[in-house]
């Protein structure tokens, strides 16, 4: 009784410091965040180590395009399935390369009609934000509900892809049609990882896809050692008329020094603070998670 009695002690009180640990990391967030005029939803979790931190993590908020991310996973598991190739050359119309949007893919074929590789259009999609090229891919593969109910089929139930980029841009109001919690983010982030969705040569297009992303360089990446391996999605709605920023987000897996893992989702919503200082939210979460990761 006595040794079981000194074992069930010390298994509480190593609990307690794991506990008191993560809190910690939980206060220091919070002052981040104490009194910006913004709506912010947290989840961190280291992969290996199981070590979770959530603000806010099942409160709904718009992705913006961070749903780059499952819609790309939804067009690579058709992939998978042998329902499309990598290398097949698919048709961009003249048409489907709007205007007023942003499109580093329309800025290099401007006059459309062209086909090119549907690895290239992911690509543009994910690490360069593509609004056309997503939407070219929502077309190919059926439009958001198959993302939707693809993502649900996965076991991640807190998310909702009701809207592609045109219809997002043309009303305000529809990009909260396109939500997730920010639990429910980070979930699909690790599954991503521990390769539980994708096969081998897709998770690993995808992967080096997500590092080589070019947008939100002042969000999780900016305070963090020159070097570090960031897979990430980011996602923007610009301010409305009001000031109001309605989504300024990153989402990703970050690689430590010892090869060990966190998967980390910021929703900035509801702000009413300008862009830097919402990136700078992000940037300094993330360099407080990566402190205390760096530490276990």
């Amino acid at each position: 009784m006595k040794i079981a009695s000194i074992l069930t002690a010390g298994l509480l009180a190593l609990s307690f410091g794991v506990f008191a640990q993560t809190e910690d990391l939980k206060q220091n967030i919070q002052k981040i965040t104490a009194g910006k005029k913004a709506e912010v939803g947290i989840s961190i979790r280291g992969i290996e180590n199981g070590k979770t931190v959530s603000i806010n993590g099942n409160k709904h908020y718009p992705m913006q395009s961070v749903f780059k991310f499952p819609i790309a996973l939804t067009v690579l598991h058709q992939v998978d399935a042998g329902k499309l190739k990598l290398e097949q050359l698919i048709t961009i119309k003249r048409s489907e390369l709007l205007q007023d949007t942003w499109s580093p893919l329309r800025e290099k074929y401007p006059k459309g009609d062209v086909k090119i590789p549907l690895s290239e259009i992911i690509q543009y999609t994910v690490s360069q934000s593509d609004n056309n090229g997503c939407d070219v891919l929502l077309r190919l593969i059926g439009g958001p509900a198959v993302v939707n109910d693809y993502i649900h089929s996965l076991g991640v139930k807190d998310i909702a892809i009701k809207a592609n980029e045109e219809a997002m841009h043309k009303d305000w109001n529809v990009q909260f049609t396109n939500w997730c919690a920010p639990d429910a983010m980070t979930a699909l982030l690790i599954k991503f990882y521990q390769q539980k969705i994708l096969q081998p040569t897709t998770h690993a297009f995808l992967w080096k896809t997500m590092a080589e992303t070019t947008t939100g360089k002042n969000r999780i990446r900016k305070l963090l050692p020159a070097g570090t391996i960031v897979a990430d999605k980011t996602g923007s709605s610009g301010a409305n008329k009001q000031g109001i920023t309605a989504a300024l987000n990153d989402v990703g897996v970050v690689t430590l020094p010892n090869s060990q893992h966190f998967a980390i989702t910021i929703f900035v919503s509801d702000s009413k603070e300008n862009n830097d200082t919402n990136e700078q939210i992000i940037a300094d979460i993330a360099k407080a998670a990566w402190d205390y990761f760096i530490k276990l």
